[in-house]
């Protein structure tokens, strides 16, 4: 199943806010400010997107970050961490790129299965 979740910022290409397969949610990279702000905005996003297919960050079984400056890792970590249950940190791979859709710096897709 495909999902367009209301609420999550519509896409600029074409492209579902989620697939859902079975148990497993695939959801799509979410991107917005600054690196801070813009990680604030993604994982916000990806919420929004995991509640309405049926799961919850801690279901989350791996993510992947796109930053455009490596040099800003600490500052997506610090604010990334933030929305796990303690304890309760997916696997996860974070890529260098040298530019990201819609001119974002951050971009965070992920993995999770339905509560």
């Amino acid at each position: 199943m495909h999902l367009l979740v209301s609420g999550a910022p519509q896409p600029i290409a074409p492209f579902s806010h989620a697939t859902v397969a079975g148990d497993f949610v695939f959801v799509t990279g979410q991107m917005r400010g600054s690196f801070a702000e813009q990680t604030a905005a993604v994982m916000k996003n990806l919420q929004i997107v995991l509640e309405a297919a049926g799961s919850d960050w801690e279901h989350v079984l791996h993510c992947r970050i796109y930053l455009t400056d490596f040099s800003r890792y600490e500052e997506v970590n610090t604010v990334y961490q933030r929305w796990f249950p303690s304890g309760r940190l997916p696997a996860r791979t974070c890529i260098g790129v040298t530019g990201l859709a819609g001119g974002a710096d951050v971009e965070i897709d992920l993995l999770a299965v339905k509560r």
